[in-house]
């Protein structure tokens, strides 16, 4: 009896909801699917899982000599520095134009002052600038800069500045823009300036995902110096790509393995820099 009077409350009251969404995102996906030839299957197939494992056991052993580990150890230093001046280029990027399109500061926005048409216009600028400076990937940018200042690490470091700077600007915009905002406008309509309103109400509920979301972007900013290597930028990709062309698996796993660290390494100074935070 008692097992009767509890089913019906058992019961998903939005089962149908969620039946109904899976529906309609396996009915919108699957053209994507068919559209994009995905066909995961095929990596089973006898030769295909052949050709795969030949290839990644190319990679073992990894190459330990002390020669190999110098290049190495030099290449990383390149592509850390890369990595780091250019999220410090993309970070004075962000920063004034993130700042510029965040509604929460915008003093006009209190009442009906004469200003409010000129900030709207300058937020809508600020949009415009970072959505064309994220746009462009990090590699073309490369190859452009490559091709005006020749081969070197500075060409990654510009290419960095320029893309992440986009993409830092708009994220923290949001992040700012989705935070408790009511400090800040009451110190907006007690006369602060939009710094203090920033420093004081914005800042201090925000600053664990602010820290946490550019790590992350310094994590990428990592990845794509290594990818801008291929073309010329320098750094650990620049030497993989050497080691790839000359069919010398093992060197590359030694690469890989230098990459995995610097990912644990990034993931280690996201968690300190979220509990100094805190």
């Amino acid at each position: 009896m008692n097992t009767m009077s509890l089913a019906p409350s058992m019961r998903d009251p939005l089962a149908k909801r969620r039946a109904t969404g899976l529906l309609l995102a396996i009915v919108v996906l699957w053209p994507m699917l068919v559209l994009s030839e995905f066909k995961p299957w095929l990596l089973f197939e006898p030769g295909n899982v052949k050709v795969m494992s030949g290839f990644v056991g190319g990679f073992f052993p990894p190459v330990h000599n002390g020669e190999f580990l110098r290049m190495v150890l030099q290449a990383t230093i390149e592509t850390l520095a890369m990595a780091s001046a250019g999220m410090a280029l993309a970070f004075v990027i962000a920063v004034p134009l993130g700042l510029a399109m965040t509604r929460s500061l915008s003093v006009s926005r209190i009442g009906p002052g004469p200003g409010r048409w000129r900030g709207d216009i300058g937020r809508h600028l600020a949009r415009a600038v970072l959505t064309v400076l994220r746009a462009i990937p990090e590699v073309v940018w490369a190859l452009v800069f490559v091709r005006a200042l020749g081969l070197g690490p500075a060409c990654g470091v510009l290419a960095i500045a320029i893309t992440y700077g986009g993409m830092l600007g708009k994220v923290y915009a949001e992040i700012l823009e989705s935070s408790d905002t009511r400090p800040a406008r009451a110190l907006l309509e007690a006369g602060s300036g939009r710094l203090s309103a920033l420093f004081y109400g914005l800042i201090p509920g925000a600053a664990s995902e602010l820290v946490s979301y550019t790590v992350y972007r310094w994590e990428c900013a990592v990845r794509a110096s290594v990818i801008m290597g291929f073309v010329g930028a320098g750094g650990l990709g620049q030497l993989m790509d050497q080691s790839m062309k000359m069919l010398n698996g093992g060197e590359a796993g030694t690469i890989l393995l230098v990459f995995l660290m610097l990912v644990l390494l990034a993931d280690a100074m996201s968690a300190g820099l979220r509990k100094l935070v805190a």
